[in-house]
């Protein structure tokens, strides 16, 4: 969801992980073993007649169904929401329901909420006697003041049912219940209405995942329209009601339904909206109808409204307005954006064949977005579907757009909030950095890419919020490295090694709201999990038949974690509790070393052969250093002062081979078996190299050992060891290598690629590496002219400059945070 803050993992299970151990039903109370590779049966819920222990929805999965006819009026001088709903709730459950749960997300910023109760004072606190006041920046301040100079919140009024008759409705901040006048038993379905208005919030003093943004040069303001009207709380089958409060981590658990919904606005306002426009006749001209035909079959986007026609429309402003009608069936959200100030342009998409529906990729900007949105919005929004479909399934909507405006990065189904814009240079032109482009071109497949997970794969985003973010952002790194692998997407797992050696983390299985930071536990980490999966673990293969298998199980359906778990299992075949429980459950590292390589030859038994091999190793021993020193100062040995003096000790050394050992060889050759002995002769005909390879597990978490064996011939070769060499031994553990007897091995790296986030590459190598200083570094640099680097390095370090510069920038007025987007 958003770029620049993020938001977080949750999980309601029975039993809640904090710790870097999880409690096991299973304990053990003798030794100190630790079975890694323990099953999940006792922390997964146990599978039933709605999930079944495959991971697929079970034989009487339900879900409810709720639809929406809603008229809404966007009172642009007063910045103010009014509507009028009507709702249809079928209970497709077995309980039968006596109230409904509602969710008033605009409630949050009221001044008795929950969530402005508990706010805390982020600013930088000094500590220790030279410690300063904390100070309070100009962004928080403006956040109070707003806040103080406008009554926030729903007014809600009206609220009755089918009939006309009163409902009662109490609510409990930002939740509402609804009492039903006749309960509602399975199979059948009640109506109600209500009337509700709210003051939108302006979106750069609140920091909230809408609102609007006002632009003092042209007196114009962007609407970006969410949570805008109460929504009905999912019931579900593992939680009910899922009424937990909203305190801006956690997002939103919703029901499936059909919307119709009737939008009135200036009459010069543009509207990009959930669904599909059903009055264009109406409410477009007939040339915007004609671009909007010739955008269906455009090899590029076709601009419906021209930037030279949004800017003239700026200047107008009008009392009169229009009423756009938008239809849209199977969703679970419904968005909006308005504004005079966008343009608008269009293409179409066609996916899987002709018989398929035609999908128009559309963009909504202002002249602020420049080229920058020219060129890559809508080819970013046709390029995330090509490759989410391929793992999951076609696009099944008839629209998908990308809408500029204050929010950072945002989605809701058929439509995404996104934020990167150009740059207003002295002479009138406008530019954008390379930073920006990567934000754009990024948080677009982002945004666009939860149109499938979770707008479609309907996770519980309140309780599981790494089940669409984590999933997300490992599919959004998959599209950002087919568009451009020199640019840094921020997924590799290389990306998330600082994060996993700190001590500011909990397992990605903790609840949204308590989660220390939140883009790290609900972006990356699993982000980087996935990936290591796919590429080390199962192989594009089996992961990809898996995670297509998953998408296709829940679309349209609400999975749980132990659905994924399950799923990604039983569709790949490869038991991976080990690694579930490991990067979810504890917040364990990994840091693998290699410590010994020891090289080891076959004793034969055959004194000729061992007894020479023996005076060879003698040989090879450094000479005593007093034998040396006698032999430099000239000191005459005994034994060659008295020659004539000897015996058969003097003329044979300690390795000559008598009868003796041959006998006693012979004797042993009898006593073999057949097997034995016709495995000997192989062993002594090959006299391969035997090396035993000795490591230890620093971190705590489990994985496979990737290896990089390097030869004295120069050749290379890699092996790949399965994450269950640790089943007996989580910490140290022992490998047999054998090689081919011309193939002496030189040097041994683990994890030469960096792909499974390991902390320390330092103790990854045998014999240890001299690590370069940055003075070596240096001066290498001054003395060859350049340093044979990564090229993604230099990328890297000019994004992080403009970053940092950005940073500094938005930082300079305050030192308090935002609330997180998504």
């Amino acid at each position: 969801m958003n770029f620049k803050l993020s938001k977080v993992a949750a999980i309601v299970l029975p039993i809640v992980f904090c710790s870097t151990v999880s409690a096991s039903a299973v304990q053990q109370t003798k030794g100190n073993y630790v079975d890694k590779f323990r099953q999940l049966d006792e922390i997964l819920p146990t599978p039933n007649v709605y999930r079944n222990a495959a991971g697929e929805p079970g034989h009487q999965y339900w879900q409810q169904q709720v639809d929406y006819d809603i008229d809404v009026k966007l009172d642009e001088k007063n910045r103010r929401l009014s509507g009028k709903q009507t709702v249809r709730y079928q209970n497709n459950s077995p309980d039968t329901l006596k109230y409904l749960w509602l969710q008033l997300d605009q409630n949050i910023y009221k001044a008795d909420s929950i969530s402005e109760t508990t706010r805390t004072f982020s600013s930088s606190l000094e500590s220790g006697p030279s410690s300063k006041p904390a100070k309070l920046g100009l962004n928080e301040l403006r956040r109070q003041q707003f806040l103080a100079d406008n009554e926030m919140g729903y007014t809600i009024s009206n609220v009755t049912d089918g009939s006309g008759k009163e409902l009662k409705a109490t609510i409990v901040g930002t939740l509402m219940r609804i009492d039903l006048n006749r309960a509602l038993k399975p199979g059948k379905d009640a109506e109600f209405t209500l009337d509700f208005a709210f003051n939108i919030a302006e979106e750069d003093a609140v920091g909230t995942r809408y609102g609007y943004e006002h632009f003092e040069e042209d007196g114009n303001d962007i609407f970006l329209l969410a949570q805008w009207f109460p929504r009905l709380a999912a019931y579900t089958d593992y939680e009910a009601w899922t009424n937990k409060e909203f305190l801006g981590s956690g997002e939103f658990t919703l029901e499936f339904g059909d919307y119709d919904v009737e939008i009135t606005v200036p009459a010069d306002h543009l509207v990009s909206a959930t669904g599909e426009l059903t009055n264009a006749k109406k409410v477009l001209s007939k040339t915007q109808l004609k671009r909007l035909k010739e955008a269906e079959t455009a090899k590029r986007p076709v601009f419906v409204v021209t930037e030279e026609e949004a800017i003239e429309n700026e200047k107008e402003g009008t009392e009169q307005v229009k009423t756009w009608n938008f239809s849209a069936k199977n969703v679970r959200d419904f968005a909006f954006a308005s504004s005079r100030k966008f343009m608008w342009d269009a293409r179409g998409y066609q996916q899987g064949g002709k018989e398929q529906p035609l999908v128009m990729a559309m963009s909504f900007y202002p002249k602020e977005g420049g080229d920058l949105w020219k060129k890559y919005s809508t080819e970013s929004v046709i390029h995330t579907m090509e490759v989410y479909s391929r793992f999951s399934f076609d696009y099944p909507y008839p629209v998908a757009q990308s809408v500029n405006g204050p929010v950072g990065g945002m989605e809701y189904p058929m439509i995404t909030f996104n934020g990167p814009r150009t740059e207003l240079q002295k002479d009138g032109t406008r530019t954008y950095t390379q930073a920006e482009k990567r934000f754009l071109i990024g948080v677009v497949i982002h945004e666009v890419g939860h149109i499938y997970f979770p707008m479609i794969v309907n996770s519980d985003e309140r309780q599981w919020t790494w089940m669409d973010e984590g999933l997300n952002s490992f599919l959004d790194g998959v599209a950002g490295r087919e568009w451009d692998p020199m640019i840094p997407w921020g997924v590799e797992p290389r990306d998330i090694v600082d994060y996993m050696k700190s001590q500011n983390q909990v397992p990605i299985m903790t609840q949204s709201d308590s989660v220390l930071r939140l883009g790290p536990n609900a972006y990356t980490k699993p982000a980087a999990a996935l990936n290591i999966l796919r590429e080390v673990i199962l192989g594009r293969e089996l992961f990809d038949f898996a995670f297509k298998e998953y998408a296709q199980r829940w679309k349209y359906k609400r999975p749980t974690p132990s659905d994924f778990f399950r799923s990604m299992e039983e569709a790949s075949g490869v038991d991976l509790d080990w690694f579930w429980h490991g990067w979810f459950y504890t917040t364990d590292h990994v840091d693998l070393s290699i410590d010994k390589v020891y090289k080891l030859r076959l004793d034969t038994k055959n004194p000729d052969i061992d007894f020479a091999r023996l005076r060879e190793e003698e040989l090879n021993k450094p000479l005593s250093l007093h034998v040396k020193r006698n032999r430099d100062e000239g000191k005459e040995l005994w034994i060659d002062k008295n020659k004539d003096i000897t015996d058969f000790y003097d003329e044979n050394d300690r390795f000559t081979v008598t009868n003796k050992e041959r006998n006693a060889y012979q004797k042993f050759l009898k006593g073999l078996k057949p097997w034995e002995k016709k495995t000997l002769e192989r062993a002594l005909k090959e006299d391969k190299n035997y090396y035993v390879m000795e490591f230890s597990n620093h971190g705590g978490l489990v994985m496979p050992i990737l290896l990089h064996l390097t030869y004295t011939d120069g050749t290379t070769e890699d092996q790949y060891i399965p994450a269950e060499i640790w089943r007996r031994n989580d910490k140290k553990v022992q490998k047999l290598i054998v090689t081919d007897k011309n193939k002496e091995l030189k040097e041994v790296t683990v994890d030469p690629s960096w792909e499974t986030a390991d902390v320390d590459i330092e103790n990854n190598h045998y014999p240890r590496r001299i690590i370069p200083s940055r003075i070596e570094v240096f001066k290498a640099k001054k003395r060859t002219g350049k340093v044979n680097r990564d090229i993604m390095q230099d990328i890297k370090t000019e994004l992080k400059k403009d970053d940092d510069k950005k940073e500094q920038e938005d930082k300079k007025d305050s030192d308090t945070t935002q609330e997180p987007q998504a």
